[in-house]
């Protein structure tokens, strides 16, 4: 359906080419003439041209913008995994306690149901996925009920004790102003076996069964790192929205970072953008503000004096000749994107991140993700008596809400917070 659709774009003049709502009307005369694509549900057909034409729009986009584009291609079947239904063409159905997703031209199918959709939510569209690791998982898009939505104060109103700026980087994966550094994950061991596995295919001739086996398992060394990378970041983003009201955050420009020629494979590990996707979703759940704040200068400039100081990438320390500030060098960026993010907010310039995800991950299909839960650090996140001294959080004690870790003892938040007070 894609392959006929993206052929019925090219054979036609440039000038004339058939529209999204054209090739939608052309759907029953092609049905005619092809039976074949009368397997197909009519919505689920549909939203395949959409699709289409929504990736002919991003090219388009990137084009204007200046950059070197190809065009679409055709895709073999076996790179075409997904298939999608838009308002109708499916169901949730319950029988003797096990729960099954029902779609037009397929049939039912039983699901790993971990998390309930309420019932005054509105599935708008349900994507059926098969991971290259041999799995299938269904994912849910849904209408959440306006009054159900927290109500984000205005930015001019918030006090400057629930604002905070955010450097990102590889050593430290974000660095607050308040003096909190939060390791990245460690994935040298998953490196380790990826780099195994891939080997160890190498070895074998394509296309036979055990290449495909160890194909099966190369992907899942890959979901796992994955996995981790994603459950960090989510719970990192919980943190940060129960602390905070409005959160700056560098506006890193990623893509030419991973271009260039210093640290690439390091940069893609920690997966910027995608946090400052999380971190946008998990605010406007929360009645958060996230502002992107342009990071040019955020690292050279003094945050006490605005001196340039400039330093190699191996520095981790800012010392600055003309007053004196000597603290770590994410440190002085963070308070630098905290003062931007602050002038914006005064200048009426202030403009809050709106992108968000648009599935509602509720069930799956095979060994899935675990239910999103609340998070919190085992180690205290409180900067020391507010000195420069930051507190440093390692990856490995972000964890749940609940978890054996936080019933060994160690100190909530605000337990920390009064044996601060307490010792001054």
């Amino acid at each position: 359906m894609r392959n006929h659709a993206l052929y019925d774009k090219r054979r036609a003049d440039p000038w004339n080419e058939p529209s999204e709502y054209t090739q939608h009307k052309r759907l029953t005369q092609w049905k005619q003439e092809w039976p074949i694509y009368n397997e197909v549900h009519s919505k689920a057909a549909q939203r395949t041209i959409t699709q289409l034409h929504r990736d002919q729009t991003g090219l388009d986009e990137l084009t204007a913008k200046g950059y070197e584009t190809g065009r679409l291609k055709w895709k073999p079947p076996r790179e075409f995994n997904s298939v999608t239904y838009s308002q109708s063409g499916f169901e949730l159905r319950k029988k003797s306690g096990q729960t099954y997703v029902w779609f037009s031209k397929i049939g039912e199918i039983p699901i790993n149901y971990h998390r309930e959709i309420p019932n005054e939510y509105t599935i708008k569209e349900v994507a059926l996925k098969q991971e290259p690791t041999g799995e299938w998982f269904v994912s849910f898009s849904v209408d959440k009920p306006w009054e159900d939505m927290p109500e984000k104060p205005a930015v001019e109103d918030i006090d400057e004790d629930d604002m905070v700026g955010i450097d990102l980087g590889v050593l430290s994966f974000a660095y607050t102003s308040d003096g909190v550094a939060y390791g990245r994950v460690d994935l040298d061991k998953d490196h380790e076996r990826l780099a195994r596995e891939q080997r160890t295919r190498a070895r074998k001739e394509e296309g036979s069964n055990n290449w495909e086996k160890q194909r099966v398992k190369v992907a899942r060394v890959k979901r796992r790192i994955r996995r981790r990378v994603l459950d960090y970041q989510r719970k990192l983003a919980l943190i940060l929205v129960s602390e905070y009201d409005l959160i700056f955050l560098e506006d890193l420009s990623v893509k030419e970072m991973l271009e260039s020629d210093q640290s690439a494979k390091n940069k893609q590990d920690v997966a910027w953008a995608q946090f400052r996707q999380i971190l946008t979703h998990a605010a406007n759940k929360h009645g958060v503000h996230v502002v992107p704040v342009d990071a040019r200068g955020t690292t050279i400039q003094c945050s006490g004096c605005d001196t340039s100081v400039w330093k190699p990438i191996w520095i981790r320390e800012h010392s600055c000749p003309t007053c004196g500030l000597e603290v770590d060098r994410d440190q002085n960026a963070s308070w630098n994107v905290l003062q931007d993010g602050v002038e914006l907010v005064n200048a009426g310039e202030a403009e809050a991140d709106t992108e968000s995800f648009g599935c509602f991950e509720a069930a799956y299909l095979g060994n899935g993700l675990a239910e999103v839960t609340p998070a919190e650090t085992a180690t205290a996140v409180l900067a020391n008596g507010g000195s420069f001294e930051p507190l440093e959080v390692s990856a490995s004690r972000v964890v749940e809400s609940g978890s054996p870790t936080r019933k060994q003892g160690s100190p909530t938040l605000n337990e920390r917070a009064t044996a601060v007070v307490a010792s001054e």
